[in-house]
């Protein structure tokens, strides 16, 4: 089914075709007629399949012609955990917003950040997109009113909920008219979220995608069996020897993720680290200059993964291995999208061996594992 078919506008049509989306996936199929049709959405499919355009694309076509609101009084309220998805989501309506016959004016908002800016840039603003506490404070200092909010969205909200943002948005559901349109939007469906989904839904359309296994058999999985201390040459040579351009690592730590991006540039390898601790400018330049190929090694945490979205990311490598299974296919998860293949690659210490059996169990796939003892890495 071609987007030509969705009810989307022209100059809809022509954004997608020059950002190269050539099919919908299988939510963007439901959810944009149902979008444009005014009713409640509940998305529930994983990270990677399509979900932000699925809502952005009608948002924006909803708009055309019914923009006109008080000064600071926005139409539309998108929710996000971090600030990276924030900036993420509001490049997505830039994008596909850059030609419309009506202006849209999309404005990202979080925390960590000076607030002036922020304040002064609510004139006009059509589509905020923002993280729970500073939409708060914005409020709080008249900067905006959400009393004309006609849609709202929750993107991403099983990570919300998760990190405890619950009190904070039920204090935001209660400044906003009872008559709107709500999208939800989740990775998961947990029992906490389908209690929430039946108080703030009204009759929704639920599409639940089930591609999980699909995108991982996009995935070139691959484990070395390896020492702590034999972790930072292994990644070295890796990097070097199959000559890997975009590769993004993960740390179960702000230290570690410092100290691996540190050891990588002493070693000719042009590396950034991104975590809570950098401030929002570092991340933002940091993420830009690995988004456009510019940065070859960016070095992360768990916390900040959500805010990383890369088409055709090739290689992602998991220096520590996370909590969960689910974290697991998360991080893997951020290679092999668009329909591309990608590489995962996972370090095993012998302390970490069960815990990767249960990993590779949960997720119904066995990965290769190669003994790192036999590779010569003199000179990494």
């Amino acid at each position: 089914m071609p987007f030509s078919s969705l009810g989307l506008s022209p100059s809809l049509l022509l954004a997608l075709e020059s950002a190269k989306y050539k099919q919908p996936y299988p939510i963007q199929t439901e959810a944009i007629p149902a979008i444009l049709a005014r009713k409640d959405v509940l998305g529930i499919a994983q990270t990677g399949s399509g979900k932000t355009a699925s809502y952005v694309l009608p948002i924006l076509m909803n708009l055309q012609g019914n923009t006109a609101s008080k000064n600071r009084h926005v139409n539309v309220l998108v929710l996000v955990p971090t600030r990276e998805l924030a900036m993420q989501v509001r490049e997505v309506f830039q994008q596909f917003g850059a030609n419309l016959p009506q202006k849209i004016k999309s404005l990202a908002v979080f925390g960590g950040v000076s607030i002036n800016p922020q304040m002064m840039g609510m004139q006009g603003v059509n589509v905020l997109v923002a993280t729970p506490g500073r939409l708060l404070e914005l409020v709080s200092s008249n900067a905006v009113h959400l009393s004309s909010i006609d849609t709202l969205v929750l993107d991403e909200a099983d990570k919300m909920l998760n990190l405890g943002f619950k009190e904070e948005m039920e204090k935001i559901f209660a400044l906003l008219p009872k008559k709107r349109q709500n999208l939800l939007f989740s990775a998961t469906l947990s029992d906490d979220l389908n209690n929430f989904n039946q108080v703030l839904l009204h009759q929704p359309l639920v599409i639940k995608i089930e591609n999980e296994e699909e995108n991982i058999d996009l995935i070139s999985q691959l484990g070395y069996f390896v020492t702590e201390e034999k972790k930072g040459p292994l990644l070295r040579y890796l990097i070097k020897h199959h000559g890997m351009k975009q590769v993004l690592v993960f740390t179960s730590s702000v230290y570690k993720a410092d100290n691996v991006a540190d050891k990588l540039r002493k070693n000719g390898i042009d590396a950034g680290a991104m975590h809570g601790k950098k401030s929002q400018e570092a991340r933002t330049e940091t993420l830009s200059r690995f988004k456009s190929g510019k940065l070859r090694v960016l070095v992360t945490t768990d916390l900040l993964s959500r805010g990383i979205d890369i088409k055709f990311l090739p290689h992602v490598i998991n220096y520590e291995l996370p909590r969960s299974p689910k974290d697991y296919i998360h991080r893997i998860g951020r290679t092999g999208r668009a329909d591309s293949a990608g590489e995962a690659i996972s370090f095993v210490t012998e302390e970490d061996k069960h815990h990767f059996k249960v990993i590779q169990k949960k997720m119904g796939k066995w990965v290769t594992m190669i003994d790192s003892e036999g590779i010569d890495m003199k000179g990494y």
